[in-house]
């Protein structure tokens, strides 16, 4: 699986974005299924799926620690495509052991707790997420932070043993918005305020004006410290 998804990296370099959609929702039918956080460049993909087919899926992390506005979204969105976000939640009894032993705010502690939580709230779920389907899509963009850089459109993710797909790759932040605008596409009212990139709510913070597009997330912590997990292969 490696090999095809160097071939079909080489194959669709040079697509547009629905090039690329187009590709994937036709030649594996059911078998593609968006992972979204519910943030801008998710709901892009969202609309530009949709008008493809509707043979996918989408689905979120429910760490329990969301903002209330992202519930309110999830709700918007799926009244507005008329779809349904399936939700993926933490184990609750590893939840309430990493609680009891390591506090309620354990991630602002130190990085190997913040990880933790991350693990347990996000990646644990996600390996529930992904099974039954062979391509994964995501909304990775290159100028996102440091770590994202040396993305590919295609990608072999040897943790989950799927195909990975980053068709928003090259766009730029005002690529995004400018299409949210254009098509009337739903998006998260704290982008309004602030917030380029939200997770969950101890951890997101509004960014101040020339800060860095993920500044706002894990603020405590060095840049390229500045990740989930969830795109990093072990």
């Amino acid at each position: 699986m490696q090999k095809i998804a160097e071939e079909l990296n080489r194959k669709l370099q040079g697509k547009s974005t629905e090039e690329v959609i187009t590709y994937f929702l036709s030649n594996y039918p059911g078998k593609v299924t968006l992972g979204s956080s519910l943030g801008a460049e998710d709901q892009v993909l969202l609309d530009i799926m949709s008008k493809c087919c509707t043979d996918f899926s989408v689905f979120t992390l429910d760490t329990g620690r969301l903002f209330p506005e992202t519930y309110d979204l999830i709700d918007r969105t799926n009244k507005k495509y008329s779809m349904a976000i399936k939700l993926f939640f933490p184990d609750s009894g590893q939840v309430e052991e990493m609680i009891n032993s390591k506090g309620i705010n354990l991630f602002y502690d130190s990085i190997e707790n913040r990880k933790l939580c991350c693990h347990v709230r996000k990646i644990e779920p996600l390996k529930k997420a992904l099974p039954g389907n062979d391509i994964w899509v995501t909304g990775l963009r290159k100028d996102q932070s440091v770590n994202r850089f040396y993305t590919n459109l295609i990608e072999w993710s040897e943790t989950y043993k799927i195909i990975k797909v980053n068709p928003l790759l090259t766009w730029t932040e005002n690529d995004v918005w400018t299409y949210i605008h254009r098509y009337d596409v739903p998006y998260n009212p704290l982008h309004d305020k602030g917030f380029p990139s939200i997770g969950c709510q101890p951890c997101t913070r509004a960014v101040k004006a020339g800060e860095d597009f993920r500044a706002g997330r894990w603020w405590w912590e060095a840049p390229d410290q500045n990740e989930c997990g969830l795109h990093i292969e072990k």
